[in-house]
C-alpha cells in the first residue's frame, strides 16, 4: 500500500463493491484499486493507526460507541478544508482500500447473510463510514472544542438524522440542538426525531441566520491548524484540540435554544418534557 492516501472515483468504487465483497465473502482486489486511485498529499499511516486503535478499544458489541471516540480524532488527524472533504474520492479510498476491515467491523449487519450497505463504503457524506464521522466532528464542534461533537456522535439518532439537515451548516443551530440533548430536554430517539422535524419545518419559514447570526469564521486560524498537522500528535486518551476559528455566538445560541425548546414542546412527537 502507498504511504499516501489515494483518491478513488465513485465509479471505480462501485465496480469493486460486488455482492460478495459487501457480504465479506470475497476479498477486495487491492492491486486493481491501487491502479484506479489517484495519489494525494495526505499520509495514510496515521489514519490506519487510528482505525486500529478504535477497533482495539471497543469490542464488537460496543461498536456504536466507537463513533464518539473516532470522529474528533479522525477530524484532528485528517485536516482537510471543507472543499476537499466534500470530495467523495478520499472517503472511497479510506473505506475500500485503506480500512475496509473497519467498515466490516462497524457496519456489518446481523442479517442472513450479514451484509454491509454499499453506502458505508461509497455513499453520501452522512452515510459513508468515514465521511459521516469527519463531517459530524466538523459541523458539531464549537471552535476548538470537540465536546459537542462527542455528544452528537454518541447518539445514533443524531448521526442518522440531524447530520442530513442543511440547517446544521448554521453553527448556532447545530449547537442549540446539542444543548437540548446535553441538558436532557430531549432524551429519546423519538424526541430527537420530533425535534429534527420541528426545527426543519420552522427553518423553511424562518431564517435562523437572520434571527441568530453566527460569528465570522477565522479562515486564517483554520489554515494554520491544517498546516500544523505534521507537528501535532493527536492524543488517544483525551479530546484533541480543533481549529481556533471561532465559536458560535452565545447570544444567538441562547435565542435558538429557547426557540427550539418551544417548537419542540409544541410538536406532536415531543412526549413528556422534563420540567
Amino acid at each position: 500500500m502507498s504511504k499516501k492516501l489515494g483518491l478513488l472515483p465513485d465509479e471505480s468504487a462501485a465496480r469493486f463493491l460486488t455482492a460478495g465483497v459487501l457480504e465479506n465473502g470475497e476479498p477486495l482486489p487491492f492491486s486493481a484499486i491501487d491502479r484506479a486511485a489517484e495519489t494525494s498529499p495526505w499520509d495514510a499511516e496515521p489514519i490506519r493507526q487510528l482505525v486500529d486503535e478504535a477497533m482495539k478499544r471497543f469490542i464488537p458489541a460496543e461498536r456504536t460507541a466507537a463513533d464518539a471516540w473516532l470522529a474528533p480524532a479522525l477530524h484532528a488527524t485528517l485536516r482537510l478544508p471543507r472543499r476537499e472533504a466534500a470530495d467523495s474520492r478520499i472517503w472511497n479510498y479510506l473505506a475500500v482500500r485503506l480500512a475496509p476491515d473497519y467498515v466490516y467491523w462497524r457496519h456489518l449487519s446481523r442479517g442472513n447473510p450479514p451484509t454491509v450497505s454499499r453506502v458505508r463504503f461509497s455513499g453520501p457524506f452522512h452515510s459513508q463510514a468515514f465521511a459521516r464521522l469527519w463531517w459530524a466532528a466538523e459541523l458539531f464542534r464549537d471552535g476548538s472544542n470537540y465536546g459537542p461533537a462527542v455528544v452528537a456522535c454518541g447518539n445514533q439518532d443524531v448521526l442518522n438524522t440531524v447530520l442530513r439537515l442543511e440547517v446544521i451548516l448554521h453553527r448556532p443551530t447545530a449547537q442549540a440542538i446539542i444543548r437540548l440533548l446535553r441538558t436532557g430536554v430531549i432524551r429519546t430517539g423519538r424526541q430527537i426525531n420530533a425535534l429534527v422535524q420541528a426545527v426543519n419545518a420552522a427553518g423553511s419559514t424562518l431564517s435562523y441566520e437572520a434571527l441568530a447570526p453566527d460569528s465570522p469564521r477565522d479562515a486564517d486560524a483554520y489554515r494554520d491548524w491544517i498546516e500544523e498537522a505534521d507537528s501535532v500528535l493527536v492524543p488517544y486518551d483525551s479530546l484533541p484540540i480543533g481549529p481556533s476559528d471561532g465559536r458560535a455566538r452565545d447570544s444567538s445560541l441562547d435565542v435558538l435554544t429557547t426557540l427550539f425548546k418551544q417548537i419542540f414542546t409544541e410538536s406532536p412527537g415531543a412526549g413528556e418534557i422534563p420540567i
